[in-house]
């Protein structure tokens, strides 16, 4: 054979053994991202033009710290409280099933309308009848009669359909909840959100996003009793009537794991709330608010596909501590927009509606019991899990560990804040 073509064969052979070893993997790599969703090509712009894009954003300083390594979440973001900076983002507007998280936009809808605390209701059998197969429930039981409070710390603390339902029917029903639903999370601009059941359980079309659950979270964070509930690890839950007609009680513990530090999971320095979900479409999903040496923080992860125990918790606590570390070291990519009627001084629900609210320095706690967990604790964040809770006791607030930031702040959005107090 001539000596050319032996060369020219030698080398075709190299190029094929090069193209088998490395066409299998590149392919393999190929199919399975092709399995994976996808975030829309065409996500809002609502808070700016770098939210709208897919992947990671982030801009990074002098001296800033990387995002940490192992992220997973689908979406996922860290922003600014009381300012409002979005730090770094990921899909931050992708559509995504929200599970319990929702359950947020329903407290900040229903919650300032069903007062006082102390308001009861008895629980009729149609109220229990159409929930979804699996809830996560409380035990609301029918023909027993609850107070607001009580059921509050169902919804809060259990995640419980149950108590939504019970709620929702005060409120006036499922639909006009739904309906109501909408129209305020349109108000605070998280226009990613449709909402189709109060309580989050799967529903064709029920969609939030990371950027949507951050502002939804940010505005009930201004209320006095939302800040209470998600910020409570445990608390007695009415049961059955003893034969002498009083109630038995029964301990309920927050299913928050970065509040209470169960499960294995270690409980996050400085952490107040706010929700948890989980459904088998939805994956987990998270929501927390955090404070450290004055800045506050929030963050949303949403369903991360690591198959570790407890992913979204650690995920949203790895986020939460580059954040704490990036402050002032990173340039903000976008920012939690204010609610549509910010301008107009038009909203006036900060508070309960009873005494000062948290524009003045103070907050309303009375109208109820509310048993926090766990014992003080002091560091650079202040309390760490149930330690930061909020307690009621005796009609005068209690302000255990860390959590004395949530009420003696001007927090978050300062300027709305005061508007809302002079009106």
């Amino acid at each position: 054979m001539p000596a050319l073509k032996k060369i020219v064969l030698t080398v075709a052979s190299a190029a094929m053994l090069s193209a088998f070893a490395i066409s299998p993997a590149s392919a393999a790599d190929k199919d399975a991202s092709d399995k994976e969703p996808k975030p829309p090509s065409d996500m809002s712009q609502v808070g700016g033009e770098l939210l709208s894009r897919a992947g990671t954003q982030v801009k990074l300083g002098a001296g800033a710290p990387v995002l940490p390594k192992g992220l997973t979440g689908r979406s996922w973001i860290v922003a600014d409280a009381e300012n409002g900076d979005v730090l770094a983002a990921h899909n931050a507007h992708w559509p995504l099933p929200p599970a319990s998280t929702l359950k947020m936009l329903f407290a900040d809808t229903v919650l300032p309308k069903l007062q006082p605390k102390t308001r009861t209701y008895t629980v009729r059998p149609e109220d229990l009848a159409d929930l979804g197969e699996g809830s996560s429930l409380v035990g609301v039981k029918e023909n027993l009669t609850y107070t607001v409070h009580d059921l509050w710390l169902g919804v809060f603390l259990r995640s419980g359909n149950d108590a939504v339902h019970a709620l929702a029917s005060m409120y006036g029903g499922v639909p006009r909840t739904v309906a109501d639903m909408q129209t305020h999370a349109e108000e605070l601009q998280a226009l990613d959100t449709k909402v189709v059941s109060p309580d989050g359980y799967d529903a064709p079309e029920q969609v939030s996003s990371a950027y949507d659950l951050t502002l939804i979270a940010r505005s009930g964070l201004q209320k006095a009793d939302f800040r209470e509930y998600c910020s409570t690890a445990e608390a007695d839950f009415p049961g059955a009537k003893k034969k002498n007609g009083e109630r038995e009680t029964f301990a309920i513990q927050n299913t928050n794991r970065l509040l209470t530090g169960a499960d294995g999971v270690d409980p996050y320095k400085g952490v107040a709330g706010v929700k948890n979900g989980y459904t088998t479409h939805a994956g987990n999903t998270f929501t927390g608010v955090a404070e450290r040496d004055g800045k506050v923080l929030l963050v949303t992860v949403m369903n991360p596909s690591s198959k570790e125990q407890h992913a979204v918790y650690k995920e949203a606590a790895s986020l939460l501590d580059w954040g704490f570390e990036a402050d002032g070291k990173v340039t903000p990519v976008g920012e939690l927009v204010p609610p549509k009627s910010a301008g107009t001084g038009t909203e006036n629900d900060t508070g309960t509606g009873k005494g000062p609210t948290a524009a003045n320095g103070t907050g309303d706690g009375r109208g109820g019991s509310t048993h926090a967990a766990g014992t003080a604790t002091s560091g650079d964040g202040g309390g760490s899990g149930a330690g930061i809770a909020l307690g009621i006791a005796s009609g005068a607030v209690v302000l255990v560990g860390g959590g004395a930031f949530l009420i003696n702040r001007r927090w978050p959005l300062p300027d709305l804040v005061r508007r809302r107090s002079r009106h």
